[in-house]
């Protein structure tokens, strides 16, 4: 059985280049469990989060690496989150029917963002225009133009399992010249069976069993999400009292549900008037202070 739900880094020391190997399967089955749409629409969803799981791995940071898609197409938005704990969920959005084909033949006019946020700092983020006949090919022309690195990325997903490859050469390396385009002309041999059906060391001695590869301990990864009632609330807290006493009055409660984990969140006019007092009491504390 391939191994599932797991990360492995690898390196080609003496070439400069480094690559990650993800598999997903019930971290994949958790997350689309709670998201609607056309096995297309879900693929790309696995797509996505084999992406941000491979890219959150590519940078040392505490917090959340999100991959944000909007268009204005049938799919009007895609989000991929991992932590770096490699905590994983997704959310897709579309209308209509959804055909397989190019970035913009789903999207219509749209970017592509990458945001590294760790919660007590402004957040970083890189956008690009999303463009190209696959995500992959998208990510890997926000690296040419954001980071001058050649990067490549092989993304692929069914209705069991979500896989992907990435191969980045490292800056500032003194190695083989040709060692990027050897290793690079290799993996394009890869095929979707392969990437899905392999275990990593079959897969990397399948591709580069000439080359020394140093391969790294087992990360897991899993379904998790962030969401909870404190967090709602700090949502609520911001729409301002006049808005939610206008929605208590008109439906006698408020019901969120997680667009993540279709966790349901309801507030009653004592939870409300609860929240509120104590925003406001920790407000005359601060003021007083």
């Amino acid at each position: 059985m391939t191994e599932q739900d797991i990360l492995r880094r690898f390196l080609f020391e003496e070439l400069g280049v480094r690559g990650e190997w993800v598999n997903l399967t019930a971290s994949w089955q958790a997350a689309k469990q709670h998201q609607h749409g056309s096995a297309v629409v879900q693929q790309l969803l696995g797509q996505a989060l084999v992406a941000v799981v491979m890219l959150s791995a590519t940078i040392k940071f505490k917090g959340s690496m999100i991959l944000q898609a909007q268009g204005d197409g049938a799919i009007t938005t895609l989000v991929a989150q991992s932590t770096d704990e490699r905590k994983i969920r997704g959310l897709v959005r579309s209308s209509g029917e959804v055909t397989a084909g190019s970035l913009e033949s789903m999207f219509g006019q749209g970017r592509l963002v990458l945001t590294i946020d760790s919660g007590n700092a402004k957040p970083y983020q890189g956008i690009v225009p999303l463009q190209g006949e696959q995500l992959a090919t998208a990510l890997e022309s926000y690296f040419e133009q954001s980071e001058q690195l050649n990067t490549r990325l092989w993304l692929f997903a069914n209705h069991t399992q979500a896989a992907g490859l990435l191969l980045q050469e490292l800056p500032t390396q003194d190695s083989e010249e040709d060692g990027w385009q050897r290793i690079e002309m290799l993996a394009n041999t890869i095929t979707e069976k392969e990437l899905l059906e392999l275990d990593c060391e079959q897969l990397l001695y399948r591709l580069f069993h000439d080359e020394k590869v140093r391969l790294f301990d087992a990360e897991a990864v899993e379904f998790q999400c962030a969401c909870s009632r404190q967090k709602i609330e700090q949502t609520l807290r911001a729409m301002g009292k006049q808005e939610l006493e206008d929605i208590l009055k008109e439906r006698g409660g408020i019901e969120v549900i997680c667009e993540f984990c279709s966790e349901h969140y309801h507030f009653d006019k004592i939870d409300v008037e609860t929240f509120l007092l104590e925003e406001s009491v920790a407000n005359d504390s601060a003021t007083l202070h």
